[in-house]
């Protein structure tokens, strides 16, 4: 309920602030594992990737984030866990790993980091990682435009990325290359439309 009721009004907030537009919703499965790999250009990129979505979706955060234990329980109810500085630990990937063979949905940056170039950010692997070990569908995800104020932001989700070719663990580096097209992927959406209204 709580996640039902946050999604709402950051929905409204989101639209009314940043004209947010979701294109493609119709590519994420409604049932099953998924994962949401998107693009990463600011603190605000966690809901936008959410709140569209019909399915609850769960994030790792900074374990910084729940040391205050109210607020702590507050994330986990919106669907967040600890994961701690320095670098995912092996509880968050097996929570992760739960998650995702109990047929939750994920949203991860595999970039890691923020970044405010059009071409991104190497990837990280443990999104793929995640995908080639659980069978989790992973939908490509770009967030166009910069939020800001009353102009457009969209939201694109693209159609799923056929990791098949590396699930056998055939060749040099399957989860390397896994990464590779998967952020091939999310910059093709991110580029793949005509410029934004100014």
């Amino acid at each position: 309920m709580l996640y039902r009721v946050c999604r709402f009004l950051l929905n409204v907030i989101y639209t009314l602030l940043f004209r947010l537009k979701a294109e493609g919703l119709d590519n994420i499965p409604v049932s099953g594992p998924v994962l949401l790999c998107s693009n990463h250009i600011s603190l605000l990129d966690p809901p936008t990737v959410g709140i569209r979505v019909g399915r609850k979706v769960h994030y790792m955060a900074k374990a910084e984030l729940f040391a205050f234990k109210p607020f702590g329980a507050f994330l986990r109810e919106l669907g967040a866990f600890p994961v701690k500085r320095g670098g995912v630990s092996k509880e968050s990937i097996k929570l992760s790993l739960h998650l995702l063979k109990d047929g939750h949905v994920m949203g991860i940056f595999p970039e890691g980091t923020r970044s405010a170039s059009s071409e991104g950010g190497m990837g990280k692997k443990g999104a793929a990682m995640l995908a080639l070990r659980s069978g989790a569908v992973v939908i490509p995800v770009a967030i166009v435009g910069r939020y800001r104020l009353f102009r457009r932001t969209v939201i694109r989700y693209g159609k799923p990325v056929d990791l098949s070719a590396f699930r056998d663990g055939d060749g040099t580096d399957p989860v390397g290359r896994a990464t590779d097209l998967i952020m091939k992927r999310i910059y093709e959406l991110a580029a793949g439309k005509p410029r934004l209204p100014v």
